[in-house]
């Protein structure tokens, strides 16, 4: 495998593929949540990148580590903060470091938003990634202005307790990464959107150089914020 997708899921990168759409078209809505899982394990990058908001224009420049076993985003503006989610528990779970150890993030800091963009711990956690009823809403959708073969599919949380209840994810058929994300309340009212708006080739390989994602008024479906996440060229590890 010489061709890799860095996902930033939602969120945070397109995963490498491991299996390709014309080895297994039919693929079920819960192999294509499998497959979107086991690519996080083939990445092994350390990527710095910056969270810029929309409207204010304030940044935050970050290091995005990615083996796998584990996610490590350092944030580098004062106060500093790392959070790391571990991959190798089901779920994954996120862990935020602090002087004196390291905490699990508490699912009631979920919808907290991350350094004052519109990430929020959940995002960072993929929590979604792992719930157990999942449907597939479309096993021939298009993606963008390049019509991406897709797979549309729907997981569904196991309680009201997180900022999500349903969340919609696109998964690219020729990379088995997550091109676009659209999270819902219990209500089907759209809460965020996260969407790769640039790729970046370098060495043969295909990554995430920029993602959009958009925090929406449930009660009126109106933009209440938008954040880039930006990241340059892997470094050497």
């Amino acid at each position: 495998m010489n061709r890799r997708h860095l996902l930033a899921s939602a969120l945070s990168t397109l995963g490498a593929p491991f299996l390709k759409a014309e080895e297994a078209p039919e693929l079920t809505a819960e192999q294509v949540l499998v497959l979107v899982r086991r690519s996080y394990a083939l990445q092994n990058h350390r990527m710095a990148g910056v969270l810029r908001d929309d409207a204010s224009g304030k940044t935050e420049p970050l290091e995005l580590t990615l083996t796998g076993s584990v996610m490590r985003f350092r944030f580098k503006n004062e106060p500093p903060e790392i959070v790391h989610l571990d991959l190798t528990t089901t779920p994954a779970t996120l862990w935020q470091v602090k002087s004196g150890g390291s905490t699990p993030v508490p699912l009631g800091n979920a919808a907290d938003p991350v350094r004052g963009m519109d990430l929020n711990y959940e995002d960072l956690s993929l929590r979604f990634m792992y719930w157990k009823t999942v449907k597939m809403l479309d096993a021939n959708a298009r993606l963008g202005a390049a019509r991406v073969k897709c797979w549309l599919i729907r997981v569904t949380s196991p309680d009201t307790r997180g900022p999500y209840y349903t969340v919609d994810l696109w998964v690219e058929k020729a990379s088995g990464g997550i091109g676009k994300m659209e999270a819902y309340n219990t209500v089907s009212k759209m809460v965020k959107r996260f969407q790769v708006t640039k790729i970046q080739k370098v060495d043969g390989t295909t990554l995430l150089k920029e993602m959009r994602i958009e925090s929406f008024n449930p009660l009126n479906g109106e933009p209440k914020g938008r954040t880039y996440l930006t990241l340059d060229a892997p470094q050497k590890q």
